[in-house]
């Protein structure tokens, strides 16, 4: 898996200049663009609206009330930090569906934007094909929806444990590698179906390439530590890497870095 995450790392490199190269800019701005004005009104707006549910929850539930009576330096330092774990749980829950969101709303250009990909590195030229792009866009919309369920009944466990002193601190981690997992798969299918893959068939793939999905995933999150610029960039290169990351790994040929490198 280590080798996997590895290559999918890798393949941002290879992404950044294949879009170079080949003058894909305008693909990845237009939608990156849209993309970063909407996630950072969102994450502003949820963080403020996650900060009074908290509240609400804690003075609800009596806890808030108990801590205070006890005035305990400790209790108060696990409650404080017990809330800001639920709160970075609560925030990459909403990371989430705002991201499940956009794939679905940005599937027709995702996909289009991975077969272009493809048709450059093996040197074919794929005709518009409008049925082919509603099946395409339909498949990711479903695979959206389906990760979104498991994702979300992955996180409501995270949050319950969240709530267990110091066992909850490490939360955050587990919920940021389940996140990492379900986009690089979103991101990967756009190739699983131009390759004839059935869903079933894609979701056996990754189980066996776990690596390819959480390495995508792994570095489109590290990108929006860059404020706003990465956050443009981030959707755009996850779809091109996918397809290269894959591309190599289905190719089998040791020489094939060096070829991509060059395209």
């Amino acid at each position: 898996m280590l080798k996997e995450i590895i290559t999918s790392i890798q393949a941002y490199y290879f992404a950044h200049r294949f879009i170079n190269k080949h003058r894909l800019w305008k693909w990845i701005f237009i939608p990156g663009l849209i993309y970063a004005i909407v996630f950072c009104l969102g994450i502003y707006l949820f963080w403020i609206s996650s900060n009074r549910a908290i509240e609400f929850m804690l003075s609800e539930t009596g806890v808030k009330a108990w801590m205070q009576q006890m005035q305990n330096s400790w209790l108060s330092f696990f409650l404080i930090f017990g809330q800001v774990i639920l709160q970075l749980v609560l925030i990459l829950f909403y990371f989430s569906l705002f991201k499940y969101l956009f794939l679905i709303v940005g599937s027709p250009l995702f996909a289009w934007l991975s077969e272009k990909t493809e048709a450059i590195i093996e040197g074919k030229s794929y005709p518009f094909n409008f049925k082919q792009l509603m099946k395409d866009m339909l498949r990711g919309i479903k695979l959206a929806l389906r990760n979104m369920l498991w994702q979300t009944v992955y996180t409501i466990s995270i949050l319950l444990l969240s709530f267990i002193p110091v066992v909850g601190w490490i939360t955050p981690i587990i919920a940021l590698l389940i996140e990492c997992y379900y986009f690089g798969f979103s991101m990967l299918d756009y190739s699983f179906e131009r390759n004839k893959l059935s869903p079933s068939q894609s979701i056996s793939f990754i189980g066996r390439h776990k690596g390819l999905a959480i390495g995508n995933g792994m570095i489109f999150y590290m990108m929006h530590l860059i404020p706003f610029l990465g956050w443009i960039l981030a959707p755009g290169y996850g779809v091109i890497a996918a397809t290269i990351s894959l591309y190599k790994t289905k190719s089998d040929n040791p020489a094939f870095g060096g070829d991509i490198v060059t395209i």
